[in-house]
């Protein structure tokens, strides 16, 4: 299957939106809740050490 005939998991909204929550977190996670095949919802948990 070509690249170009393959179903994206992810639309380009979302990628930004995940690499948005990841800048700049040291300790923490981020948490995709899927249904049905589609990303519905994305949490963020983030720790701060001190």
């Amino acid at each position: 299957m070509k690249d170009t005939e393959r179903e994206h998991v992810l639309d380009p909204s979302q990628i930004d939106k995940i690499e948005e929550m990841l800048r700049g977190m040291k300790y923490g996670n981020v948490t995709l809740i899927v249904q049905d095949g589609k990303i519905i919802q994305i949490d963020k948990t983030e720790k701060h050490r001190f």
